[in-house]
């Protein structure tokens, strides 16, 4: 673990942000201070949750983080998850969550050097910010770190049924995901065998809380991604990279893609650990943005 550096607790102020997006929709977002004054040219992190998890799957590695370093933290619900609501729009791409990213990045931290972390179909919106937002990511964005991932689901199996279930799904706003996929099966597509069971109770039940419309909607846009395309955007960028052995939903072939698409990054393979990372391996994620955040702020002094 990375030694502590001007933090040294474990508990931050914090403020709830209701962030105005495109066609109408609403951002809710957590600002989390240092408990003690930054360190001058240290990145704001900000930081995007997976498929059916909302921003409080980030609490233990802001936690981890910010007891170590005095780093600002941003985290936010993706659209139609947590408290974040769909607006007009009734499917979202992986592109239009990379503008949603955009207009969080403006609202809370709209000047300064940035690090940007994304867990699952987080990391998904984080390549496509790179690739569609490229002037200010170039200019802005210090370090990437890319958590149980891909740039593309190409060669994944279909799986009989499943796209007609979701698209089902997508049509039936009022009821949970927990009502078609039981917490026994969520449980083993993102955990590994030993994760503490605390963690595997609370993230499931955060799952199963999610409308098994924002699931079934985000299924295609999940299935069509492809952001090979914007692995270059990435290549100045320090960029870690990190999967668990045991990951079922984004595997370590995944990974290993990634790594040898972005020249320069750094792949970590976790042995025995599944797709909660956040949870699983939280002080190994923490120390990949602790060191992210080091090697952004002293890039940042030199060119001041």
């Amino acid at each position: 673990m990375t030694t502590p550096q001007g933090g040294g607790t474990t508990t931050a102020p914090s403020r709830t942000l209701s962030i105005p997006a495109a066609h109408g929709g609403m951002l809710a977002a957590t600002e989390f201070l240092p408990t003690s004054p930054p360190v001058p040219d240290v990145p704001t992190l900000v930081l995007a949750h997976g498929w059916t998890l909302t921003r409080a799957a980030w609490e233990p590695v802001v936690r981890e983080v910010q007891s170590h370093r005095a780093v600002r933290v941003v985290t936010y619900d993706q659209r139609g998850h947590g408290r974040s609501t769909w607006g007009s729009v009734r499917t979202q791409s992986i592109k239009a969550l990379a503008d949603d990213l955009a207009t969080v990045i403006a609202a809370t931290a709209s000047t300064g050097p940035l690090v940007l972390g994304g867990h699952s179909m987080g990391g998904m919106t984080v390549l496509a910010y790179a690739g569609a937002h490229s002037s200010d990511f170039r200019e802005r964005v210090r370090g990437v770190a890319l958590i149980a991932t891909t740039a593309s689901i190409d060669g994944r199996p279909d799986v009989r049924g499943e796209a007609l279930a979701m698209a089902l799904a997508a049509r039936v706003p009022l009821l949970r995901t927990g009502m078609l996929i039981p917490r026994r099966v969520l449980r083993d597509l993102n955990f590994g065998a030993d994760a503490d069971q605390a963690s595997v109770r609370a993230m499931t039940s955060l799952m199963r809380r999610t409308s098994l419309a924002t699931t079934g909607r985000y299924f295609s846009s999940i299935r069509d991604h492809d952001e090979t395309d914007a692995l270059t955007e990435l290549a100045q960028t320090p960029t870690r990279i990190l999967v668990g052995s045991k990951d079922r939903l984004t595997p370590a072939r995944w990974a290993r893609s990634l790594h040898d698409g972005i020249p320069g990054s750094r792949l970590t393979v976790l042995p025995g650990k599944g797709h909660m990372l956040t949870h699983e391996a939280t002080d190994a994620v923490a120390d990949a943005l602790i060191e992210l955040v080091d090697e952004g702020r002293a890039s940042a002094g030199s060119v001041a």
